[in-house]
């Protein structure tokens, strides 16, 4: 692996030397996009779309619609916009984990200590599995500024998560969510019993994505010259008023079925 950045955790007056790694990789094939008559590779142009020509790179700026007129930006805007460059991830605070919401997670990477680091990352990593917490600070990735969470992960190593910031999450006031209205007694009961029938320790290895092998295997077969026939998904069953107990009752015995071969 290939470490994004090197720095620092500032941790009180104590600095710990540390590489961040991506913790993610795709499992996306690599596609590439060609013209249906020939197979040619499509390249993308930069082209003005008053005259027509393409635009070369040494030409092109960048600029913000305001009041139907563009103010454009310069290096030196962007200078003075971007946040401080400094190696150090400073942690401002300590929380418990579960008070950061899910919808705040963006990226996950591995934190690997630096020479004479070591003992000072082992420090940390104890004490916030010892006190059960995450410390948060900002730091800047590639230019930009970000919110960082640090935490102990499978007991041996630090995680770092990104965070997105609070400007970033969307007010869903828009969107149409039922009435506080309490369920039926007897329809609740059923669906704790199906949630509790269902409950087990979370197994990632459980869950593949299996759509990049199912391709490429249909990749293989049209190299041999097979025909390859899609299935058809089940349309989904709309403007049915639906009997939520039957349901719930159908599900139930399900599962015991299931837990049962």
């Amino acid at each position: 692996m290939k470490a994004i950045w090197n720095g620092a955790i500032g941790f009180g007056l104590v600095n710990i030397p540390v590489k961040i790694y991506s913790a993610t990789e795709t499992s996306k094939l690599d596609l590439d996009m060609l013209d249906r008559s020939d197979f040619s590779n499509i390249k993308f142009k930069r082209v003005n779309e008053n005259t027509g020509k393409e635009v070369k790179w040494e030409n092109i700026v960048k600029g913000y619609l305001m009041d139907d007129k563009y103010v454009v930006l310069d290096d030196e805007d962007y200078a003075a916009a971007s946040p401080e460059k400094t190696k150090i991830l400073s942690i401002d605070q300590f929380v418990k984990e579960d008070e950061v919401d899910s919808v705040y997670f963006e990226t996950p990477y591995y934190l690997e200590p630096q020479k004479n680091g070591e003992n000072a990352y082992r420090l940390l990593l104890k004490a916030l599995e010892e006190t059960g917490m995450a410390g948060i600070g900002t730091f800047v990735l590639r230019d930009a500024e970000a919110i960082g969470l640090i935490r102990p992960y499978h007991e041996d190593i630090l995680i770092l998560n990104r965070l997105r910031f609070d400007q970033e999450i969307r007010d869903y006031a828009d969107l149409k969510i039922p009435a506080k209205k309490a369920p039926k007694p007897t329809e609740l009961k059923m669906a704790v019993s199906l949630i509790k029938q269902l409950s087990q320790d979370f197994d990632p290895q459980m869950y593949k994505d299996t759509y990049s092998d199912e391709l490429m295997k249909i990749i293989r077969q049209k190299a041999k010259g097979k025909n390859i026939k899609a299935r058809k998904a089940e349309p989904a069953k709309e403007g049915k008023v639906i009997d939520l107990m039957a349901q719930l009752k159908a599900s139930l015995q399900h599962s015991k079925s299931k837990s049962a071969s």
